[in-house]
């Protein structure tokens, strides 16, 4: 049995972290049978979500999750895939984890109002008399993280800007198809659902996500995704018209 430690669900997602949505939807692609299992990222040799034991091995980071289960479990999450698509494949994850994830974050972390009703909580369980400056510290940490990244230079608009270049892009990819390389779901789907799940969730108002509601194609297709692999969990990302560009 495989143990998938992770996060929690909670602001309207059945995973917290977008990067165990994508491990744990990658887990029932490949029909394996996985326990999941709190977890804070000090915990994990690589200090972030999620890692996993199977058996006596430990991988950490989700996508070497994926090679470990590729290489030990005979599956190919990209099976049906042309070469091309596959490199496509791989250039769309980048794009997901490496730029619009992080704008993701930005807006969920470094938005006070955000910040408060969400990640905030996750230091409910310190000590009381050390959960104020524990969030401190931690928010603090984001936030050097996130300008030495990049992100946190920009001004708001900028980075909602940046993102919607990445939601366009991921649109005209998509197109009418019912999943990003057709008509079954491949490695990246499962990346894409927790991204857009996480920008989809009402929890976390921003510009960004009322902006995104305007891709209808991927409002539907996370809908899509939802269904398929969370059905027991309560969904519908609100359609709306597209706002001024």
């Amino acid at each position: 049995m495989i143990t998938l430690y992770g996060a929690q669900a909670a602001f309207g997602l059945p995973q917290v972290s977008p990067y165990v949505t994508k491990t744990e939807v990658q887990l029932k692609m490949a029909g394996l049978a996985y326990e999941p299992s709190d977890a804070m990222p000090d915990e994990s040799p690589k200090g972030q979500i999620p890692f996993i034991d199977d058996g006596d091995v430990r991988v950490a980071d989700s996508t070497f999750i994926r090679l470990h289960l590729e290489r030990t479990y005979g599956v190919d999450f990209d099976e049906g895939l042309s070469p091309r698509q596959r490199a496509e494949a791989w250039a769309v994850e980048r794009m997901l984890e490496n730029q619009l994830g992080w704008v993701i974050g930005y807006f969920r972390w470094l938005t006070p109002e955000n910040f408060e009703k969400g990640p905030a909580h996750f230091f409910d369980d310190a000590p009381a008399g050390l959960q104020d400056a524990i969030r401190a510290e931690v928010l603090a940490e984001v936030r050097a993280a996130m300008r030495a990244q990049g992100v946190a230079r920009h001004s708001d608009a900028e980075i909602v800007e940046l993102g919607l270049r990445s939601l366009a892009a991921l649109s005209e990819i998509l197109g009418d198809q019912p999943f990003l390389f057709g008509d079954r779901p491949c490695g990246t789907d499962a990346t894409a659902l927790g991204m857009l799940a996480a920008l989809y969730t009402p929890f976390f108002p921003c510009e960004l996500r009322d902006r995104a509601l305007g891709f209808g194609n991927l409002v539907d297709y996370a809908d899509r995704l939802m269904a398929l692999f969370y059905p027991e969990f309560p969904w519908r990302a609100e359609a709306a018209e597209p706002l001024a560009a």
